[in-house]
């Protein structure tokens, strides 16, 4: 008969001791997060130290132990670092994979790290801390992107171009107002991301599996440490929550959206049917077969990994529905949705930031389409409520037999001469031509937040000053 510590022994890993029989190999391939979590290595390290630190101003492990934790712990990251630490799958996760480590490197006073703490609060600590840093990042590249978009508009603002609506021509604006109309999209993404941030501001370090702890520990300190404001009120909720996952994805899926909705504009404008834009060679690809081909491939591919931005949020509801309190392993799934996300929109404002770099405007086209399509017709309804006190809808319907007219006669509305406008109202004077000009419509547009040149460039010298 086998004795009970060979039983024992079979299961090696740390949770291990009540259990008789090994791990099934292919549940540890299954259940192991190690290949995900390893990006969480400075955090758990950080978490850790911070964490020994606390203990020992607590007095619950000694000075000599707590040191020779941390100089094992800063040896780790070293180590990991430089790329000689072997992570392994037979331990699970990252925090098993440090542990074990610090075990082979300090011996059995490793196993005091572990004290007043679950992995339950130590990984939540952990991905806290790199969704903090890595929504950070991506402010600062929002940053450089609207930069990109200011400098854009500055050389735009006398660019006149038709404004769409149902991509039919609508009426002219400035190609600076609207490079400025995606400034604002990602102003709001920005402000998203740093919301977030402040929500999740709150340590759960010390809240161990889900009730709290017996040991006098002192979980400001431990906040203060590790950069939070104050540390979670209540345990059960704490190991519960990734209501901060949900926000970052959710943030990465309305960001994408903007992104996406940029490179539909800018791939159907780029199209030898618009022919608006222009790309730099740099940023188009060829054909394997057709050799005039140029294509916008950067666009189409940021517009096509949107779905994993939103696939992602819908998997991480899906996930979270169900639950009931307090912590499942089902939870596990969040960081490899997380850093996908991450990673597909980091690269995404990355490559939509080179598109406007490399973005020329094909002017004489904007301004020609912007004379098509009878596009200062509401100026010219404006024009008769404001001069001959008309209501809107008269004048709206005086408005429409002039692009009647014009249409059957294959005239555009800067083309009429004086005799066919007073064909649709005779009282007119030789100042209403002037209100079929695209130019002088798009500066009667003096409404805040609209077209006119005059507002575009109050905008501009603000948001230069935002963003210096």
């Amino acid at each position: 008969m086998k004795s009970k510590k060979n039983m024992k022994n079979k299961n090696s890993t740390v949770w291990g001791t009540r259990f008789k029989n090994s791990t099934s190999k292919i549940f540890e391939q299954f259940g192991a997060s190690i290949d995900t979590d390893k990006r969480l290595f400075e955090e758990d390290i950080l978490g850790s130290i911070v964490h020994t630190q606390m203990l020992v101003k607590q007095k619950i492990i000694n000075k000599k132990r707590g040191k020779k934790i941390i100089d094992g712990l800063k040896r780790i990251k070293t180590e990991i670092n430089k790329g000689k630490f072997s992570f392994s799958k037979k331990y699970e996760d990252i925090h098993l994979n440090i542990e074990k480590r610090l075990f082979s490197i300090i011996g059995k006073d490793a196993g005091y790290l572990h004290i007043a703490r679950s992995r339950n609060d130590q990984v939540i600590t952990d991905f806290k801390l790199w969704i903090k840093k890595s929504s950070i990042n991506v402010v600062k590249n929002l940053d450089n992107l609207i930069k990109s978009f200011l400098k854009k508009s500055e050389s735009n603002i006398q660019t006149i171009m038709p404004g769409f609506t149902h991509l039919k021509n609508a009426q002219p604006i400035s190609f600076a107002h609207y490079l400025l109309a995606y400034i604002e999209m990602f102003k709001r993404d920005k402000k998203r991301f740093s919301n977030n941030i402040i929500n999740l501001d709150e340590c759960p370090l010390g809240v161990a599996a889900l009730a709290g702890t017996s040991y006098n520990i002192d979980r400001n300190f431990t906040s203060r440490k590790l950069g939070f404001k104050r540390p979670t009120s209540n345990s059960i909720d704490t190991v519960s929550d990734r209501d901060f996952v949900l926000d970052f994805l959710s943030s990465a899926a309305i960001c994408a959206t903007h992104i996406s909705r940029l490179a539909e504009d800018l791939i159907v404008w780029n199209s030898d049917i618009f022919n608006l834009i222009k790309f730099n060679d740099r940023i188009l690809t060829g054909s394997s077969i057709m050799p005039q081909k140029k294509n916008p491939d950067p666009a189409e591919l940021i517009r096509g990994r949107a779905g994993k931005n939103f696939g992602n949020l819908q998997a991480m509801l899906t996930t979270m529905k169900g639950l009931p309190l307090s912590y499942y392993k089902d939870m596990q799934e969040d960081k490899n949705l997380v850093f996908d996300s991450y990673d597909v929109l980091k690269e995404s404002i990355l490559i939509a930031n080179e598109l406007i770099k490399n973005l020329n405007s094909n002017k004489q086209r904007m301004l020609s389409l912007a004379n098509k399509g009878y596009t200062t017709a509401t100026d010219f309804a404006d024009y008769l409520v404001q001069k001959k006190n008309l209501s809107f809808r008269e004048a709206y319907e005086i408005s429409g037999k002039i692009v009647d007219y014009a249409e059957k006669n294959n005239k555009k509305l800067d083309e009429l001469n004086m005799d066919e406008i007073r064909k649709v109202k005779s009282d007119l004077n030789k100042d209403v031509m002037k209100v079929f000009n695209v130019k002088n419509s798009v500066n009667l547009k003096t409404s805040y937040g609209g077209t006119s040149i005059k507002n575009i460039k109050i905008v501009l010298s603000k948001l230069k000053r935002e963003f210096k």
